[in-house]
């Protein structure tokens, strides 16, 4: 039986309007593949960013020391190069450039292959009353919910 392994970013959807979302492989060392195996991993604060050449990163991504690694232990916060098409690259860069975008993880994950990758999306900020609006949408469909089984058990 295989463990899955899912980290999510709950808050990203609260926070931001999602646009567009991609799939993107992570480069990664041993010992940071091994933490995310054992799911001790967090992108709740984390966001991506280009570099000067053009490369996108996941920037303050946090991964747990690995428990039995050595002195070649990874950084548990730091950049993290993620891997996408150069037209997908091309893309976003022109987006965020253009209209001040926002690229944010929404997930980590291990595929059937064994190969850790992160579903990002592109995102426009949320304003106060936007929030409000998700909150009173959330809180209307739980009482809808409670009067549909209070409905069904009679």
């Amino acid at each position: 039986m295989k463990k899955t392994v899912s980290i999510k970013n709950k808050r990203a959807r609260f926070e931001f309007e999602i646009l567009d979302q991609y799939i993107a492989g992570i480069v990664l060392t041993g010992t940071e593949i091994k933490s995310i195996r054992n799911n001790k991993a967090s992108i709740v604060e984390s966001f991506c960013e280009f570099n000067e050449n053009e490369e996108l990163f996941a920037v303050n991504m946090y991964i747990e020391e690995y428990a039995f690694g050595s002195r070649f232990n990874h950084q548990p916060r730091g950049s993290r190069k993620l891997l996408l098409n150069k037209k997908e690259l091309k893309k976003l860069n022109k987006e965020i450039k253009k209209s001040g975008l926002t690229i944010v993880p929404l997930k980590l994950y291990i595929n059937d292959k064994g190969f850790a990758k992160m579903l990002i999306a592109l995102a426009r900020g949320k304003k106060l009353y936007d929030k409000r609006e998700t909150i009173k949408d959330r809180d209307n469909k739980r009482n809808l919910d409670r009067v549909k089984k209070a409905f069904k058990k009679n």
